[in-house]
């Protein structure tokens, strides 16, 4: 399964030369316009004016390339289907059904476009088609696949159904574009938007969107009025060797704490799965720095979701319920506390929450294990367990292993 995949993008040097393509085409024939490369969400990377272009060509040639970015096509085609009749394509959301947007194209993938406003319809087209069949750099860079956003959204519902909350999971892109979205039949109907709007918003700000939640009640209201965000925690981004390449939003939790909290399962999980089968290591080796670790014991979760085992940094404080997991051995190594963890016996009050995942009340019977500092305990699949007595904190490594 492939988590990320490598994307192209115009760069800068590649903006400057579709420009200069097609400035070129507007000196010769005197066109007072304005230039707009875009990248494939329709952000602006440049943006030129030529000498006494109209002002409001300013926005118009963002409106075009961008039209020609996210619909893959030039926005001829758009206004053809209007012109033709079809009004409806007029509400299509961020469409700007305008002639002189045109698409930059790599190898059959779309990387930018460029628009040109100010002239006629033909006149300023000329313009981007000169700029789009220029030669110009790209960059490339990591991308989230589907197979990664269905990664990050199943390991939410997976301790979801565990913890039976029902909230909605939704996966974006590096520009903030739905991906996936897991909606239980329980959700709340709200909770679809909600959650996309704060996985966009941890994308395309590169951040965990309780930070503007945290302005906005810490004293800065105004983070309300940031563009396309949303100031609620839940939301983010999902990192891949140190870049973004997504967001993932949970909405409709038992609480908003809980919301970030599945959401960094969510991320964590994309992300560890990422390291496994890219940034270089063809073995699938992985390597974890001691900070990294260090950081996820003080709140627990997955250092690695892949496929045939899982690496989880362990963290309790407080007894737990029985687990029974007719797939998956656990092999558990102590790193700091004490506890006694009952394995066998048979389950009181046994509940399936999930395909081959019992949880239960209470063990009866069985034998008590007492754990240590560098201790290990593996528990085979189909061996309840449970926690009965725990440290305050109890760290431990789980590693769980498809049997």
């Amino acid at each position: 399964m492939a988590v990320v995949r490598t994307r192209r993008i115009i760069d800068d040097a590649g903006a400057d030369a579709v420009i200069a393509a097609a400035e070129k085409v507007a000196n010769e024939n005197g066109y007072r316009v304005v230039f707009a490369v875009v990248d494939p969400w329709g952000e602006v990377i440049q943006l030129r004016r030529t000498e006494n272009a109209q002002i409001a060509s300013s926005r118009v040639a963002v409106d075009k390339a961008r039209t020609a970015a996210i619909f893959v096509r030039p926005s001829r085609v758009m206004e053809e289907q209007v012109t033709n009749g079809r009004l409806g394509a007029l509400a299509l959301h961020g469409v700007s059904a305008l002639t002189g947007g045109i698409p930059l194209v790599v190898d059959g993938e779309v990387v930018g476009a460029i628009g040109t406003s100010g002239e006629t319809p033909d006149q300023d087209e000329a313009c981007s088609l000169a700029g789009a069949a220029a030669e110009f750099s790209t960059v490339e860079v990591p991308a989230l696949t589907y197979e990664g956003a269905k990664l990050a959204a199943d390991a939410v519902a997976a301790v979801a159904k565990q913890r039976g909350v029902s909230p909605v999971a939704a996966v974006v892109d590096a520009g903030g574009a739905l991906v996936y979205l897991w909606r239980p039949d329980a959700a709340q109907v709200a909770s679809a938007e909600v959650s996309v709007d704060k996985a966009r918003t941890a994308a395309i700000y590169r951040r965990p969107s309780k930070d503007f939640e945290d302005q906005a009640s810490g004293g800065r209201p105004s983070a309300l009025h940031l563009a396309r965000a949303v100031p609620l925690q839940g939301g983010m981004p999902i990192v891949y060797d140190g870049q973004v390449i997504g967001g993932i939003g949970v909405s409709g939790a038992t609480s908003a704490p809980e919301d970030q909290e599945l959401a960094t399962i969510g991320a964590d999980a994309a992300g560890a799965a990422a390291m496994a089968t890219g940034n270089g290591h063809a073995s699938g080796a992985v390597f974890f720095p001691r900070s990294a670790v260090d950081e996820k014991f003080q709140t627990g979760g997955l250092l690695l979701d892949t496929s045939g085992y899982k690496i989880d940094a362990g963290r309790r404080s407080a007894p737990g319920e029985v687990e029974f997991h007719e797939r998956v051995v656990d092999v558990m190594h102590v790193v700091k506390g004490t506890a006694t963890v009952v394995t066998g016996g048979e389950m009181v009050d046994g509940r399936e929450v999930a395909a081959g995942e019992v949880r239960a009340r209470a063990i009866e019977g069985g034998t008590a294990n007492t754990l240590g500092e560098g201790d290990v305990l593996a528990i085979p699949n189909g061996v309840p367990h449970q926690f009965v007595d725990v440290s305050d904190p109890f760290l431990y490594f789980v590693v769980k292993v498809e049997a």
